[in-house]
């Protein structure tokens, strides 16, 4: 059975409203996708609904049509109809096959990233200590070999791979932990002995 009312209010942002039935009682519910009109709600229309509880016992309207539409727009079954998945890749399959897969692709190059982040520091500073890094004949003027250790971060004599780069943290480096009696030398029990 339909009824008429007017729409009361509408909240565009969440998609629903009340509408105040012409009979009189309470206001009653209305989400967009019941809207039958065509466009946007618009306060104060006119309006035919059919009636229905909700799974709460609340009643809501359904099949909601502006008065001048209804002959011409309602199809009562369209919101009972069975949606039809299309399995031959259309655009809107596809596009989300391209989402997953570029979300994918983006976790996959994060974990390469942070993995690197944490080898590649600790294998430079091994090479710049490693004699075996070294050139056989240097025609250039002869410089120190000094250490390019570089804060990355690390804090415990666990992440550090010789004495030469725990000094260099312990000196340089904020928050470091590896001087637990404080006398400058890191590392007493496990690098620097």
């Amino acid at each position: 059975m339909r009824f008429e009312g007017t729409l009361k209010s509408w909240n565009d942002d969440k998609g629903f409203g009340f509408i105040s039935p012409s009979q009189g009682g309470q206001d009653i519910f209305v989400h967009i996708s019941e809207y039958r009109r065509g466009g946007r709600p618009v306060l104060d229309e006119a309006l035919t609904f059919e009636v229905a509880l909700n799974p709460q016992g609340k009643k809501r309207a359904m099949n909601v049509q502006g008065v001048g539409a209804q002959q011409a727009a309602y199809q009562p079954e369209r919101s009972r109809r069975p949606v039809r998945v299309s399995r031959s890749g259309n655009a809107t399959g596809g596009g989300l096959k391209t989402v997953v897969g570029l979300l994918l692709v983006a976790a996959l190059g994060w974990q390469a990233y942070a993995y690197y982040q944490k080898v590649a520091p600790a294998g430079r500073a091994g090479e710049a200590v490693s004699p075996a890094s070294q050139p056989l004949l240097d025609l250039a003027p002869s410089r120190a070999a000094t250490p390019s250790f570089v804060c990355d971060g690390r804090q415990y004599c666990s992440q550090m791979t010789s004495c030469a780069e725990a000094t260099y943290f312990l000196k340089n480096c904020p928050g470091t932990k590896m001087d637990g009696d404080h006398d400058g030398v890191p590392c007493e029990d496990q690098l620097c002995r």
